[in-house]
């Protein structure tokens, strides 16, 4: 493969918003994650942690308790009950279809320590950095294989009910759910022009 079709894969992958109901089996899971554990990380430290949710029951317990917690935030929210409804149960029914859900944990274990709570703070979003590395690596890992993936945040608003379906201990901390599907529908949003985002040598400064 040439570089530049390299660089067009890698800029062609997608979110599958909605998953298709095309199984996805176990051993491609297997295959994407050895991907995604070749990211970079802090330290070497690795802190990425994964539970592969393939089993419907399961699943379904996770995502109703993770609705749980979510039904709460919306009612503070000030969203009525109505809408509550609609929004939780088009959520649910999404992940439902999806083959499998990858939950991605951080963990502090090998991270280095601080007494003070700025460094702990940047080891902390050092972790945080690592796994959505890894992340990524297991996307683009899917769209090598044809598979459909979305990368969605819920479980950092819903750690305990993940925990307490997965049987995850405390010292993991839910980040982000990682829906798989076969068939999903998925678009490219637009991207915002290069130099609204990027700068050379000075802040403002146009790159091109």
């Amino acid at each position: 493969m040439e570089p530049q079709e390299i660089l067009s894969f890698i800029s062609s992958r997608a979110s599958a918003k909605v998953p298709g109901d095309g199984e996805v089996s176990l051993e491609e899971i297997i295959r994407a994650l050895e991907v995604a554990t070749s990211a970079p990380s802090a330290h070497n430290s690795q802190p990425w942690r994964f539970v592969v949710v393939k089993d419907p029951g399961v699943k379904e317990m996770l995502l109703e308790e993770m609705a749980k917690a979510w039904r709460k935030d919306l009612r503070e929210d000030g969203l009525d009950e109505k809408s509550i409804d609609e929004i939780v149960k088009a959520s649910t029914e999404r992940s439902m279809r999806a083959s499998a859900i990858i939950v991605a944990c951080l963990t502090m274990d090998d991270m280095h320590e601080y007494p003070d709570d700025r460094r702990r703070m940047c080891e902390h979003t050092m972790a945080v950095q690592s796994v959505a590395a890894a992340i990524e690596n297991m996307l683009l890992a899917f769209h090598a294989m044809g598979i459909s993936a979305c990368w969605r945040s819920s479980a950092l608003f819903a750690p305990e009910a993940v925990r307490k379906v997965l049987r995850i201990p405390d010292r993991f901390e839910p980040q982000a759910i990682v829906e798989v599907s076969r068939g999903g529908t998925s678009s490219k949003p637009p991207r915002k022009p290069l130099n609204e985002v990027a700068c050379l040598n000075f802040w403002g400064n146009a790159i091109r």
